[in-house]
């Protein structure tokens, strides 16, 4: 694991990955607990900003990868 996570690149995807799991997580465990659920435009608006969050986030990854002159 540890030659993994031996870049500061592949530690920011391995932070990515693990928040999209607790995203994953927290919406299954709401809709555990709370069995009224989250109205269709909230999950929607609730997951869009998510996805465009997340899409940044690796955008932001990928040109740092550019600016080290790794290859994509």
């Amino acid at each position: 694991m540890r030659e993994r996570l031996e870049s500061d690149i592949a530690f920011y995807y391995a932070v990515g990955g693990f928040i999209i799991a607790v995203f994953v997580l927290g919406m299954a465990a709401f809709a555990v607990f709370n069995p009224g659920g989250v109205g269709t435009v909230e999950l929607v608006g609730l997951s869009g900003g998510f996805f465009l969050f997340m899409l940044v986030y690796f955008i932001a990854i990928s040109i740092q990868r550019l600016e080290d002159g790794d290859s994509i």
